[in-house]
């Protein structure tokens, strides 16, 4: 079989190795079993491909590829974006990472079904471990930001060393319309990078803040058209990548040292009230009323 292409669906036993053919006699136990096993052999041969990893002379882009759904990210992107900043972190080759995604749109946030489907409940669910990852990278992070970034697609840039946005870009973390709390980290560096009432102004009303404002308060580096943003974060990437890589190590740790434990904590602490938070009425409510495509009613939470 092509290493891509995708075990086919099949009936009967002639898939079956001789001790799966024992397994499906077992009691229900071994059915489980079985079946557990073929959905992980299924899953490993299915392709990712709503993220790509690409290298190129020492810079790895992740490219959020799922267009048709507005790089909405769900579990299984989650751990794929996870595993490729793992890579990336120990590949010599690797000297910086660019995350991108269309010039339309950089990431929706949460696919609000996979996330009701697979609600992030641990620390070690997908998204948390991408967050963890994201925030410990060792080497250079550039992100090229245009059309809506929304929730995770925000937050996830205080843990990006450079950020290049298209003048279409639109910010939002709108944790509490839904009925939650921030996550990355962001109730601790939104307040820092902006100040508390611009902090408050972002994390409690959740509206969006356009690309010349994300500039003012220095979440982005830069603001140029939305098509010219991918290239000009490869553009850095590239001279980056030409400088030496223990420097960029070093210098970055010295930089992030000073509260990398704090940011950690902070991490953790708002996961576990998110996970709290997703259980509660609120939530509820706010997840019923999205999938109902109706206002939510709070007036009583």
């Amino acid at each position: 079989m092509a290493r891509n292409q995708v075990a086919p669906i099949v009936h009967g036993t002639q898939w079956l190795s001789p001790v799966e053919r024992k397994w499906r006699h077992l009691p229900n136990g071994g059915v489980r079993f079985r079946v557990n096993l073929l959905r992980l052999c299924f899953f490993s041969l299915t392709p990712m491909t709503d993220i790509l990893t690409h290298r190129e002379n020492g810079v790895t882009t992740v490219t959020f590829n799922r267009l048709d759904k507005k790089n909405s990210i769900t579990a299984a992107m989650y751990a794929a974006l996870a595993d490729a900043l793992d890579a990336a972190a120990s590949d010599a080759a690797t000297r910086v990472l660019v995350f991108q995604g269309h010039e339309t749109v950089f990431s929706a946030g949460n696919d609000i079904a996979d996330f009701l489907n697979n609600p992030p409940a641990e620390q070690d669910a997908p998204v948390f471990r991408f967050l963890r990852a994201l925030a410990g990278f060792p080497k250079p992070i550039v992100a090229a930001v245009c059309g809506p970034a929304v929730g995770i697609g925000t937050t996830m840039l205080f843990h990006c060393d450079l950020v290049y946005a298209g003048d279409n870009a639109a910010f939002s973390m709108p944790f509490v319309n839904l009925g939650l709390c921030p996550e990355a980290a962001s109730s601790l560096l939104t307040t820092q990078m902006m100040g508390y009432h611009r902090a408050a102004e972002a994390l409690l009303l959740g509206e969006p803040f356009m690309a010349e404002a994300a500039l003012e308060v220095g979440l982005v580096n830069r603001v140029v058209p939305p098509s010219e943003a991918n290239a000009l974060a490869q553009q850095v990437a590239a001279r980056l990548a030409a400088k030496p890589l223990s420097s960029l190590i070093e210098t970055k740790r010295l930089m992030k040292q000073g509260q990398a434990a704090t940011v950690l904590a902070q991490m953790n602490t708002e996961a576990a009230s998110f996970g709290r938070m997703l259980r509660e009425p609120a939530a509820r409510e706010a997840f019923g009323a999205f999938m109902a495509k109706r206002k939510p009613d709070f007036s009583a939470l």
